[in-house]
């Protein structure tokens, strides 16, 4: 049986579309503006990926999602895509965090490394999570307002995502390698929705709703008050 699992990441700037089969990536087609426009592009992105590999949306299984935190915009635009065609294809839906896409994304250049993904949420404020060699969690997913000693719990780590690069200079004389060309994209979701999609851990398309750590907007509001 092919497997053809459509995977979607718009957390960040980057729009990101990839098609996998059976578990294996097939096409990839993203594009990073410094404005958001994924609402213009991400249904090209998604006719592209379906027409380079020969397929019609009709050939779906499934179609993962990045789940969250980022971009409140873009989480919105990326899940109410994903639902519509879930919806007219009776195909399921699967999530897949924003922050451990990118950590899968970077386990292949540094599979022996704690991992820190970053997604930027403005002045010295990112969404992050930590991860050791194994891929187990060591830090949650959380929002953080970082200073020159923080995460020094986790050193060596690797430093990844549109977060870490504000964050050259003032941790430059730590253990930290910074790949910060390793950013959101859809590739980092192949594994684990294909593992999703095989236990049946789908989402309810009614009711599914992004992650966006909505508290940690609220009080960043509060204080520039």
């Amino acid at each position: 049986m092919s497997t053809y699992i459509l995977h979607l990441e718009t957390a960040t700037k980057v729009c990101s579309v990839a098609l996998s089969l059976n578990g294996q990536i097939k096409q990839l087609k993203e594009i990073q503006e410094a404005g958001f426009s994924h609402g213009e592009n991400l249904t090209l992105l998604i006719e592209d990926a379906l027409k380079s590999e020969g397929i019609t949306a009709k050939q779906l299984s499934a179609v993962s999602i990045a789940s969250g935190p980022g971009s409140y915009t873009g989480l919105r635009i990326g899940v109410s895509t994903a639902k519509g065609l879930c919806y007219a294809l009776s195909i399921p839906l699967i999530a897949v965090d924003a922050l451990v896409s990118i950590q899968q994304n970077a386990l292949e250049k540094y599979p022996n490394q704690n991992i820190i993904p970053m997604i930027d949420a403005r002045r010295m404020e990112v969404f992050a999570a930590a991860f050791n060699q194994n891929s187990e969690v060591i830090k949650s997913i959380s929002a953080d307002i970082l200073d020159e000693n923080s995460y020094t719990e986790f050193e060596p780590f690797v430093a990844c995502g549109d977060g870490a690069e504000k964050l050259k200079d003032l941790w430059k004389d730590r253990n930290v390698i910074f790949a910060t060309e390793i950013l959101s994209s859809a590739k980092g979701q192949v594994k684990l929705a294909y593992q999703k999609f095989e236990q049946k851990a789908f989402e309810d398309v009614a009711y599914f709703e992004p992650f966006y750590l909505k508290d940690f907007v609220m009080n960043v509001k509060s204080k520039a008050q």
